[in-house]
């Protein structure tokens, strides 16, 4: 296959990047949206800022080290109390990677992971996968195919759906293996709600569709190196606070009292605006080894669906016990759970903690809020990751 089989959903090439520019910075909305931001510049003065920003912009990379990394370092100036990075010592930085991570933020965990590739001397950043349900606006799609981003379809038929599946399937393992990009996915589609992060087997064998190894066959063996080619590595996202928790406090809510709900482009929109500029408090980004060497230890005559499982559960270990614990996760457990672990934070941080979630429920938007059930559902994502966390890094039985 060649990068044409994949014009649909791929990023943009180097010889592309120009006509788009030009079409992005005539486009309407974008010229609205960039206005907001300098209302007090003419659209002249500001698309000549950008034309002249632009040169020497050949390559999705050049764009984001260009355009999207003061963005996001500005915004983690503004909405962050500081990040930090973990990897293992002995990764290689010129290697490739498919990063498999939780989910916290819609836009900003894969554009956090490549400012901090960037900065820490990796060779390159991410190729991101996005639903096409985010890309409200024909700019956006423009905006983040140039920002090295892959379209993920969502919504479609059982049909739609495994040709889709096999195509980014195919363009994983092409862009890994051919272009030599790494790549940033989520264990799972869409946010977990309640922060109880699981990698969906579904997401494992899609990874599997598209290896060619060149006997068509489709036995244990084949999975196992299907997950190889692709040199996966666990990366665990810690926020602090996260700035949409009152709003998928609100879902929740909603989907109780109305089963029907659901959540419209507003909603979306909503999401991505608070979770980009909201505070967050600290965050963590961590990797994992690559699991290549553990993937070796499994055993290729176990059925397909055994494997998935067991790699499912491998890369939940591997993010769960690299998360970041705040006093808010201790104090959160110790609500829901009636213990004691005071000696995890002082009297102060709960005073702190007590008033941001009251704050938090305040921005609810609903006609009837229970404040009572929207504090349980906030509580609760925020006393998952330590539940996790004690669960993973447990001393094994017998030990």
């Amino acid at each position: 296959m060649d990068i044409h089989d994949f014009d649909e959903i791929r990023p943009y090439e180097p010889e592309e990047m120009p006509v788009v520019f030009e079409e992005l910075i005539k486009d309407r909305q974008f010229n609205l949206v960039i206005k907001g931001f300098v209302p007090w510049l003419p659209k002249s003065i500001r698309n000549g800022v950008l034309r002249l920003l632009f040169k020497g912009v050949k390559t999705t990379q050049d764009f984001q080290v260009r355009f999207m990394k003061p963005v996001v370092k500005l915004e983690l100036w503004k909405c962050t109390g500081g990040t930090t990075f973990g990897y293992p010592k002995d990764i290689n930085k010129d290697d490739r990677f498919l990063f498999v991570s939780n989910h916290r933020d819609i836009v900003l965990d894969s554009a956090i992971l490549d400012l901090m590739l960037y900065n820490n001397g990796f060779n390159r950043t991410c190729e991101i996968g996005i639903g096409d349900n985010l890309l409200i606006y024909p700019w956006i799609k423009k905006l983040v195919r140039m920002n090295k981003a892959f379209t993920v379809r969502r919504g479609l038929t059982a049909h739609e759906m495994m040709r889709s599946s096999l195509l980014m399937s195919q363009y994983i393992h092409f862009a890994i293996n051919q272009k030599r990009e790494n790549i940033w996915i989520a264990q799972r589609e869409g946010r977990a709600k309640d922060s109880d992060d699981r990698t969906q087997d579904s997401v494992l064998k899609m990874f599997c569709m598209g290896y060619d190894n060149g006997n068509g066959n489709d036995n244990g063996n084949n999975v196992i190196d299907a997950l190889k080619h692709l040199h996966i590595a666990p990366l665990t996202i810690s926020y602090e606070h996260d700035p949409c928790d009152y709003l998928k406090a609100q879902e929740f809510q909603a989907k109780r009292d109305n089963p029907a709900w659901k959540k419209s482009k507003q909603d979306d929109l909503d999401n991505m605006k608070t979770g980009i500029l909201g505070k967050k408090g600290k965050v963590h980004y961590e990797v994992s080894p690559c699991i290549n060497d553990w993937l070796d230890t499994l055993d290729a005559s176990m059925p397909k669906k055994e494997i998935l499982h067991l790699v499912a559960e491998h890369i939940d270990h591997e993010i769960h016990s690299r998360y970041k614990i705040y006093p808010c996760n201790w104090i959160a457990l110790d609500e829901l759970d009636g213990s004691n672990n005071s000696d995890k934070y002082t009297a102060k941080d709960k005073a702190d903690f007590d008033k941001y979630i009251e704050g938090q429920i305040a921005k609810v938007k609903l006609p009837n809020p229970d404040k009572a059930f929207l504090r349980e559902r906030i509580m609760t994502m925020y006393a998952n990751p330590l539940r996790n966390y004690l669960a993973a890094t447990a001393p094994a039985v017998g030990v």
